[in-house]
């Protein structure tokens, strides 16, 4: 399923690029754990970029890659025409004031002993911008933004909110800087599924009102279909899929793909659930299969699945797979 290949990376302008982006980990003396294996995929300005994947697949790595929070082994991650792998220390500080992060845990994510207030406005006293006075303002006017009193704020501390709540102050703690990108890593996991809806109708508004770009990560597809514009999906730390949301979820031409479509409930208990299964657990990044790493769970592997790496190709306009036996798409059938 997972491959290599750089078809997919579009021409013009893109707030971010990221090649052949590889993040291991120490494991011991002589082993190491792949947790991003050589991926690249880009974001143009105004759109939102969904990465899915079930967990262990090196989604949220990537995005802290992108932070350099986890330092990539190696690759790029060219934001602005900057690659941020090579920056000295302080131009990165400065560099990433335009690229901000959503955790996802939301009460964890900010200090439990300051105050609300004080936790959005410390981006903007570290470095300075503006008067005291401007500073409060521009805080309060976001906190309005996001659906937070800024008077209760003022006095209050995380534990005092919600789940939700605590998320939409950091939503608005990450809007003060007046970022380009915005990376939202699973942002909505740990909260209802009404404040989970509330939440990324706030993260639309915001988008649209403040002219952002997003990255959002998740393990549910159906999430990630309403809010992405493009997805690209992850497994043991290589893309298989890149394509249009509609696209995808219309005509997944991997094989892990259509599991995951297949996977989404739906709400009618009449409906048949039987479909495509996959058996077995994910393999151990620390030994990954030679050749497709899905090949060990995939219904269509055969011998050249386990001994050669696909390559991402385009099998219909703007739908990129990396397969060497992907299923079928209108287009495919079409041509034939």
């Amino acid at each position: 399923m997972a491959g290599t290949g750089k078809a997919h990376l579009r021409e013009g302008e893109r707030v971010l690029v990221v090649e052949d982006l590889v993040v291991e980990f120490p494991l011991g003396r002589h082993q190491t754990v792949s947790a991003v294996a050589g991926i690249s995929f880009d974001v143009v300005p105004g759109e939102t970029l969904g990465i899915v994947g079930e967990s262990g697949c090196g989604k949220s790595t990537t995005g802290r890659a992108i932070m350099q929070i986890n330092q990539p082994t190696s690759g790029k991650v060219v934001f602005q025409g900057r690659d941020l792998t090579e920056l000295p220390h302080e131009q990165l500080r400065e560099a990433r004031t335009k690229i901000q992060m959503i955790f996802q845990d939301p009460i964890s994510s900010l200090n439990p002993r300051r105050k609300v207030r004080d936790s959005v406005k410390d981006p903007l006293d570290i470095w300075k911008r503006g008067t005291d006075a401007e500073r409060l303002a521009l805080v309060d006017r976001i906190l309005e933004n996001v659906g937070i009193d800024p008077e209760r704020a003022a006095e209050a501390r995380p534990h005092e909110f919600s789940g939700g709540q605590c998320q939409r102050i950091s939503i608005a703690r990450a809007l003060v800087l007046d970022p380009e990108l915005i990376i939202c890593d699973e942002p909505v996991s740990a909260l209802d599924v009404s404040v989970q809806a509330q939440v990324l109708n706030l993260l639309e508004d915001l988008k649209e009102q403040y002219g952002l770009t997003l990255i959002f990560i998740a393990h549910d597809l159906a999430v990630v279909k309403n809010i992405s514009d493009r997805v690209a999906v992850m497994y043991l730390g290589k893309l298989c899929e890149v394509a249009s949301s509609d696209d995808l979820y219309s005509n997944p031409a991997h094989p892990y793909t259509n599991v995951l479509v297949e996977s989404i409930p739906v709400p009618d208990p009449d409906l048949a659930t039987a479909g495509t299964t996959i058996v077995g657990e994910p393999p151990s990044p620390v030994a990954p299969p030679s050749g497709c790493r899905f090949h060990p769970r995939c219904p269509n592997a055969d011998e050249l699945c386990s001994t050669t790496e696909p390559v991402i190709e385009e099998i219909a306009p703007g739908h990129f797979v990396a397969c060497h036996h992907p299923n079928a798409t209108p287009v495919d059938v079409g041509d034939h």
